[in-house]
């Protein structure tokens, strides 16, 4: 590589020591220091096979004519030549660390260290980059740390973390620790720079959001709002945008809180809202229809906006059922309680278990009884230990008149096998609903597309158990049916965007929905809502293709032709072939359709038998060329929630982050924190997440454990209870 005329003598001879020092410039992790945004860099006609030099992440390769390039130092300007053939990339590397403008010049020319670092984007496994300490760097991973592990800012000052920190890196003095209120100032600062990255992802981009809101500890009022959308390389994304203080929960004041802060976002298009069903919620979407409906990306005048949250119904359709059943719950909800109440019942408990040889690893856990799936999760253990209470009936004298008490002063009795078996049926009946509303909940996955396989078995469990001999069962079935039907009546009553989605989903299409609406209703009814929902994809697709139409780019013949050219040259004949022979096969059954919904809907649905592998967003990423407009349909469709769960869960975030002891934060603290765990978080790998999802079944595993222990060896309760004591703490 030669300098042009504007670079010294010096900067433009290699040395042989210049690879392994560009390559540190390179992988510098952006934990350490903020690297300016990147330019795009030129296509050029470099072939594609070639591994690219990592110098081309500091410059810029410009056409200058003539077939010759120049390469522009993205820091200082500076230029190179940069021919492909009679230029090398030495010098470039060369300049990257001594460049004066080049904010990581410091730590790209000290001495390095390897580490494992984790991948970013949230993907699993670790990568070797090189590293050298700064304060500067450190201080701000222990900011990040505050935020994503929920921990107080008096943290940093204490002495134990200070010792441990000097310990770890002994170039860290004490004195480069920063005070809670300088971690404070960093944490405000981070929200900064990641609310304007968020910003300029979300820019022009039409977003589904969920919301709910909640009462703190401090008594106030606080809306969560969360953005969901799929990006340009199909990945699906979930971001709290707010989290602020409301005055009240009533609709209109919901939803010009919503509209300040979409604006604030510089966000012009909503596709839909989720929300419960409280009365309130009615209010605000009416409110958002009538102040959004002429911003640029409203689609359809708002006919998709309110979508009903799905958990939400499924919890009220439980709550009917669980009432006709009510007292054989509450009578092993009461000998659950009994066990759980001291450590000395426990572990007689934990010894009538052994004595019958029951291997079990499940845990016995109290319920909320307000709260449908925990009483599940209770019930689904305490049925495999009914051998347990019965015999503790006869042979435990505490247990007998604890229950005997109760049943003389007009309380129940304890449970008996009659109320244990009604228990076991019904625990078999609500795996569906508690299977239905984890898939519902989730926000690493499109959960559009998987709403009507899971209504559509609830129904036929329903409709079958309404018909059962056992005369509890019924009731209680027929109790369900009627809320069900209120929310879903025959398929109408839903909002027809969840249709789409179905249809949208290659293994399904159409003919899925004909099917399952005709065993559930039969023809005539399938016929109806068949109709009502291809026309209203129809009227999507046809807005889309208004609203997108300079966005679609169909190749010409010509660059067909060059296309294939090239991949006959580089290209295995036989792959070539058979390439040919699939678009040969697409335009013979592409024959007779006016568009790419007759298209899509005409080839032969996607198999189902590798439905855990199928990734439905890879599968339109693949086919986004074939289909230009019906794909940006989807990306807009598969990104709809179908809870509000996401929503939900920030206040349990927020519970941890204002608890007791932190309850003087301001709302504005506690929006910076929430949110930015929420940002920072994106870029965990998503197999820790999952393990600290994990942390509180392993402690309750942990203390059965010490229990079992105690109870084998004869150990006193108060040993037991200490250990229990640490592990809460």
């Amino acid at each position: 590589m030669e300098p042009s005329s504007d670079a010294s003598p010096s900067q433009a001879t290699p040395t042989a020591t210049t690879e392994p020092v560009a390559q540190a410039a390179q992988a510098v992790p952006t934990a350490h220091a903020e690297v300016p945004p990147l330019p795009p860099k030129g296509k050029g006609n470099v072939c594609t096979n070639r591994k690219k030099s990592i110098a081309w992440n500091h410059f810029e390769k410009v056409d200058i004519g003539d077939g010759h390039f120049k390469a522009v130092c993205n820091y200082c300007q500076k230029t190179y030549l940069a021919d492909s053939k009679g230029h090398g990339t030495a010098n470039l590397l060369n300049h990257t660390p001594i460049c004066v403008k080049n904010p990581n010049r410091k730590i790209l020319s000290g001495q390095q260290t390897l580490m494992f670092e984790p991948k970013m984007d949230g993907e699993e496994g670790f990568q070797l980059v090189p590293t050298a300490f700064t304060v500067e760097a450190s201080r701000k991973a222990l900011a990040e740390m505050v935020i994503i592990d929920e921990l107080p800012f008096m943290f940093v000052e204490g002495y134990g973390f200070q010792r441990y920190a000097t310990t770890l890196q002994p170039k860290l003095r004490i004195r480069d620790i920063p005070s809670r209120q300088t971690i404070a100032r960093d944490v405000i600062s981070i929200y900064g720079v990641e609310r304007e990255k968020l910003r300029g992802a979300l820019k022009g981009r039409r977003v589904c959001l969920t919301t709910d809101t909640w009462t703190s500890i401090q008594n106030l009022c606080y809306m969560s709002l969360t953005g969901h959308f799929i990006d340009d390389d199909w990945k699906l994304h979930k971001r709290i945008l707010n989290f602020c203080q409301v005055e009240d929960h009533k609709g209109e004041t919901i939803g010009r809180k919503i509209e300040l802060c979409l604006r604030e976002w510089g966000i012009n298009g909503i596709f839909t809202l989720t929300v419960d069903n409280a009365s309130s919620n009615g209010v605000t979407i009416k409110f958002l229809e009538n102040v959004t409906k002429d911003w640029e990306g409203t689609v359809l005048e708002h006919e998709f906006l309110h979508m009903r949250c799905c958990v939400h119904i499924l919890n009220l359709i439980v709550e009917d059922g669980m009432r006709e059943i009510d007292a054989s719950i509450a009578k092993v909800r009461e000998a659950v309680r009994y066990v759980k109440s001291s450590p000395n019942r426990n572990q007689t408990f934990v010894g009538f278990v052994e004595r019958l040889g029951i291997e079990s690893k499940s845990l016995l856990c109290l319920d909320v009884p307000t709260r449908w799936n925990s009483t599940y999760l209770m019930l689904e253990t305490a049925q495999k230990f009914e051998k347990v209470f019965i015999r503790m009936d006869f042979e435990d004298d505490s247990y007998y008149s604890y229950f005997m008490n109760k049943e003389n002063s007009g309380g129940m009795g304890s449970p008996s096998s009659i109320d244990f078996q009604n228990c076991r049926i019904f625990v078999g009946f609500l795996k569906l609903f508690y299977n239905a509303t984890k898939k519902f909940s989730g926000s690493l996955y499109v959960t559009a597309n998987t709403f009507f396989d899971e209504m559509f078995v609830i129904q036929e469990n329903i409709s079958n158990l309404s018909k059962s001999q056992n005369h509890l069962l019924k009731n209680m079935a027929t109790k369900m049916e009627s809320k069900f039907d209120k929310y879903w009546g025959k398929g109408d009553k839903m909002n027809h965007l969840l249709y789409v989605a179905v249809i949208l989903d290659p293994r399904k299409k159409l003919r899925f929905l004909k099917f399952c609406f005709s065993e559930s209703y039969g023809n005539e009814v399938a016929d109806v809502m068949v109709e009502l929902v291809r026309g209203a994809l129809v009227k999507l697709y046809d807005f889309f293709s208004r609203v997108d139409s300079s966005n679609v780019q169909v190749a010409s013949e010509r660059e067909r032709t060059h296309i294939e050219g090239e991949s006959i040259g580089c290209s295995d004949p036989y792959v070539t072939v058979n390439s040919r022979f699939e678009r040969f096969l697409e335009a013979e059954q592409s024959i007779g359709c006016s568009n790419e919904i007759d298209k899509y809907l005409a080839e032969n649905c996607e198999s189902r038998r590798g439905d855990v592998k199928f990734e439905i967003l890879g599968w339109w990423k693949a086919n986004s060329d074939r289909y230009q407009v019906l794909s940006k349909l989807a990306r807009d469709v598969l990104a709809v929630p179908v809870s509000t769960v996401a929503s939900e869960s920030a206040f349990s975030t927020e519970g941890r982050i204002l608890d007791p002891f932190r309850s003087s934060l301001s709302p504005l603290m506690v929006q910076n924190l929430v949110c930015a765990q929420d940002w920072l978080q994106a870029l965990v790998p998503i197999s820790f997440r999952k393990s600290k999802d994990e942390v509180e079944v392993l402690e309750d595993e942990f203390h059965d454990l010490v229990i079992r222990q105690a109870a084998r060896g004869g150990g006193s309760s108060s040993s037991s209870k200490g250990i229990s004591i640490n592990i809460d703490d």
